[in-house]
């Protein structure tokens, strides 16, 4: 899939207008929409682009390096230089290789099966000797990749009165509408959770077991992402 697509799907699953996106994001509907058409020709550089990429992530959802990679993949100056001039060069033409070498492959593709029947009939012989099995080593995921796989939570009370709500889950709209005084709502999320709010005033809100200070004030919008 595209940059432009990518942009495109995840703003209209979060229910927002290009109009909305460029009044939250200060970037021109014109531009919106030729970046939306996948052409960012007109963004000012690599390094603007990237920077509209990473303000446009956080108002529609989505983890800002999904987008960077894609653009660096598909739009960056840096490697489209690098594939001209592999072109130039020939590097991606292997056609003459493909002829001079076609003499060397069997006789390579021969040596390679030797190779590695050898090592079979050795890797058996030394089973067959061995006083005692090696142990096998633990299958349990180290610390860091735990801490790395740690999901987000997100539990909202409405304790001070009414607000509207709208809920967006690792990209993907779960819950918009109204939350009244006296209930409570909770999300789970394996990379972000975000969440607007009409009323932050009136409703605490907890991630990760920790709550969190007012996000603001009474009828207030407000728009935040948790990681």
């Amino acid at each position: 899939m595209t940059l432009g697509r990518t942009i495109r799907d995840a703003r209209e699953a979060t229910g927002l207008s290009i109009q909305a996106l460029s009044d939250s994001t200060n970037i021109r509907v014109t531009l919106l929409a030729e970046m939306e058409s996948n052409n960012f020709a007109h963004c000012g550089g690599d390094t603007y682009a990237r920077g509209h990429l990473r303000n446009i992530a956080v108002r529609i959802g989505i983890d800002p390096k999904i987008l960077i990679d894609l653009y660096d993949d598909q739009h960056a100056i840096a490697s489209q230089r690098i594939q001209d001039s592999l072109a130039e060069n020939n590097v991606l033409n292997v056609t003459r290789q493909e002829k001079s070498l076609s003499w060397k492959i069997p006789a390579l593709a021969s040596v390679v099966i030797l190779i590695l029947i050898a090592v079979v009939q050795i890797v058996i012989s030394n089973q067959g000797i061995s006083p005692s099995a090696q142990p096998v080593a633990s299958s349990k995921p180290s610390p860091s990749a735990q801490v790395a796989n740690t999901p987000v939570t997100l539990e909202i009370t409405a304790s001070r009165g009414n607000s509207y709500i709208d809920i967006i889950v690792d990209g993907v709209h779960v819950e918009k509408g109204s939350i009244f005084q006296g209930e409570s709502k909770s999300y789970k999320g394996l990379t972000a959770i975000s969440i607007y709010f009409s009323n932050p005033a009136g409703l605490d809100v907890t991630v990760d077991g920790k709550l969190l200070p007012a996000l603001g004030g009474q009828n207030e919008e407000v728009r935040r992402t948790f990681r």
